[in-house]
């Protein structure tokens, strides 16, 4: 069964640095917003925590593409993280959560995971 979801508003496309990432607060946590203008969706969040430093670093990393897939590049250990999945391309045991984006007027926009209790999640 999905879980219940909720879309927030996180920050305005104005905020956003072409060919890179900027890191938004939500109830989940930090989460790593990447802008890539020249790809179809042009917006991507993941997880802003690097599972392989245990730092909140994602939106820091370099993005590019490995075989025509999006990925960011770790700044501290350079592991690759699929921007479509999540995956560590250099371990698959590592993943880092995804969540939807969009973009609404002027307005960015994060699917977020609600609890069961109708709060977010945690």
């Amino acid at each position: 069964m999905k879980p219940r979801t909720q879309w927030h508003i996180v920050c305005n496309i104005s905020d956003l640095v072409p060919d890179s990432g900027i890191a938004v607060w939500t109830s989940t946590g930090p989460v790593a917003l990447f802008y890539l203008p020249d790809r179809l969706p042009a917006l991507f969040a993941i997880g802003h925590f690097d599972p392989c430093s245990g730092a909140d670093v994602l939106a820091r990393g370099i993005t590019g593409d490995i075989k025509g897939e999006p990925v960011v590049a770790s700044p501290i250990y350079k592991q690759h993280f699929s921007l479509l999945t999540g995956q560590c391309l250099e371990d698959d045991s590592i993943r880092v959560p995804v969540f939807c984006a969009l973009v609404d007027g002027d307005q960015v926009r994060l699917e977020i995971p609600v609890s069961s209790q109708g709060q977010q999640a945690a």
